[in-house]
């Protein structure tokens, strides 16, 4: 792969550190500190800036008012978005966008897809905790009758599920095959559950008894939930990375203006090497993140399947990011538990991500039946 970026997708970060500059991380309490989730909406007027630098259009085509870029500029913004934790559903309407139009019919994508692009819509996307290769695992059935598709089932840790306009919910048939239903929030059928992630954000649990959808309103298209789901865990990576490149930041800070006997901690060597193994860690996570990210935007072939990059990635993401903010908790002492400081918000998102779309002992398992699949040599 080349790790040369676009002029394009060069400018796709520049746009996005314009917009987060004035972003605050610790303008969250901790979900230590709430009793219940943090906030009943995302951040609209974030949002809205976001619209109006064409950052949710991004990966739309031209049809549909976009520039046409592909998932590693998508990548590259959320990177940005991690690193002041924006609390705004970029990857999963963004997601579920480009999903529309790869897989889903030109009527659905001419009435989904301008709005989304302008922000007008926001999409979300249900995804539970395993790896979610074997469609069966699905929690939510979809049988088809005379009139449309009848939905039924409980998808839980929906993020962003109570200020969405419409969620997509992954369901089975079974027949070993996946679908994709577009429901609306307000569907008769659909009830929502209130939960709090780790980071203290709102998900839902999302409930639907006998919901019925238009056929025009669902993507039956073979591979459609697989693609959507790596292109979830290939985003998340990218959030962890932005994550942890802002945490190791703050502690190169923090730790060359504290002193002890009259010289910075970041002189000390048992500091130095801790800070060393954590960058080699944002390394790995940057490179297997690009890896799978490269494989998703050009469908290239490989030894194994893009499955196997994305399950690279997400190791790295889900063990990297926690020895970053841990290594960070460390040198920053006391003063890292401090609530008047933001690393503990970076510490409950770090912990989030980690865990979402599966931990890494999830993707291990993953990789290992790929393997035992598809024998290398």
């Amino acid at each position: 792969m080349d790790f040369t970026f676009t002029e394009e997708q060069q400018a796709a970060v520049e746009a996005a550190r314009a917009v987060f500059s004035g972003v605050a991380p610790d303008g969250v309490p901790s979900p230590a500190l709430m009793a219940g989730a943090v906030a009943d909406d995302f951040d609209r007027p974030l949002w809205s800036k976001l619209a109006d630098a064409d950052l949710l259009s991004l990966v739309l085509s031209q049809q549909y008012g976009g520039a046409g870029l592909d998932p590693i500029a998508l990548c590259l913004v959320l990177r940005e978005s991690g690193k002041v934790l924006a609390r705004v559903p970029l990857l999963e309407s963004n997601a579920v966008a480009m999903t529309v139009e790869r897989y889903g019919s030109g009527e659905l994508g001419a009435r989904l897809l301008p709005g989304a692009g302008r922000g007008e819509l926001v999409l979300t996307v249900g995804a539970n905790g395993r790896t979610g290769h074997d469609p069966a695992e699905l929690a939510v059935t979809a049988r088809q009758d005379q009139d449309g598709w009848v939905l039924d089932g409980v998808q839980t840790g929906v993020p962003w599920a109570h200020c969405a306009d419409l969620v997509a919910v992954p369901a089975h048939t079974g027949t070993g095959h996946a679908v994709l239903a577009l429901v609306p929030r307000a569907h008769e059928g659909l009830t929502l559950v209130e939960q709090v992630s780790t980071s203290g954000e709102r998900l839902a649990e999302v409930r639907l008894d006998t919901v019925r959808i238009d056929s025009r309103n669902l993507i039956d298209a073979e591979g459609a939930w697989e693609w959507l789901r790596g292109l979830l865990a290939t985003g998340t990576c990218a959030l962890a990375l932005g994550l942890g490149e802002r945490v190791l930041a703050m502690t190169s800070t923090y730790t060359g203006k504290r002193e002890q006997f009259g010289f910075p901690v970041a002189t000390f060597q048992a500091v130095a090497v801790q800070a060393a193994d954590r960058y080699i860690d944002l390394r790995a996570m940057e490179a297997t993140l690009w890896q799978a990210a490269w494989r998703i935007s050009t469908g290239a072939g490989g030894a194994l399947p893009a499955s196997g990059d994305i399950a690279v990635a997400k190791i790295w993401a889900s063990e990297g990011v926690r020895r970053i903010v841990q290594t960070a908790q460390h040198l920053h002492g006391g003063f890292g538990a401090d609530t008047d400081y933001p690393l503990h918000r970076y510490h409950a998102w770090a912990k989030q991500l980690e865990l979402s779309l599966g931990p890494a002992a999830a993707h291990e398992e993953a990789l290992g039946d790929l393997l035992a699949a598809h024998p290398l040599g």
